[in-house]
């Protein structure tokens, strides 16, 4: 059995936190108390609880990136477990995006984890040491406008199934990057 390292024992005590107070009113000294670290120890790892907040979403988007190194593990397949962890999280999420100093602070951070994730794939794919312009226009316009879409569907706008949401990600995807993808 893996031990926890202490970024995710202070990442699983935020989100622990924010099921019950707006991440805007959650302080180190909350983080720290609830897991029982030092605020020592959190600084040490960690800028501020933003930072956190970024170094878990990325960890948990990385954990699903990472299974395309398994033959069988799909494009279609990352969509949607992305869909899938944005409706296991909504509350979670809905709670960073409308409590973290407004609700482009964290969708920006999102959109761009999501370029270089996309970025790194594409590039991985192709065997290209970089991208061509158009290249990284599509992956920018794609992820900037999935990213958009997840948020719209994590604050309620559409009254979708994850599932739905996992097929438009994928309709959406430019047919320059799907050689790539699918």
């Amino acid at each position: 059995m893996k031990r926890k390292t202490a970024r995710e024992i202070l990442a699983e005590s935020f989100r622990e936190l924010a099921g019950s107070k707006t991440a805007d009113k959650i302080t180190v000294p909350n983080i720290v108390e609830n897991c029982g670290y030092s605020k020592t120890t959190f600084y040490r790892l960690f800028k501020d609880k933003y930072d956190l907040m970024a170094w878990d979403y990325a960890q948990r988007l990385q954990a699903i990136v990472c299974q395309t190194e398994k033959a069988d593990y799909e494009w279609r397949q990352i969509l949607w477990d992305v869909a899938l962890l944005y409706n296991e999280q909504k509350g979670y999420l809905r709670n960073l995006l409308l409590h973290t100093s407004g609700y482009q602070s964290f969708s920006r951070h999102m959109k761009q984890l999501h370029i270089e994730t996309l970025t790194k794939c594409v590039l991985d794919a192709s065997g290209l040491k970089e991208l061509d312009v158009k290249t990284d226009m599509y992956i920018r316009t794609y992820c900037r406008g999935t990213v958009e879409l997840g948020c719209d569907w994590i604050m309620g706008v559409f009254q979708v199934s994850h599932k739905e949401l996992a097929a438009v990600f994928e309709d959406c995807l430019p047919v320059p990057l799907q050689k790539y993808l699918l």
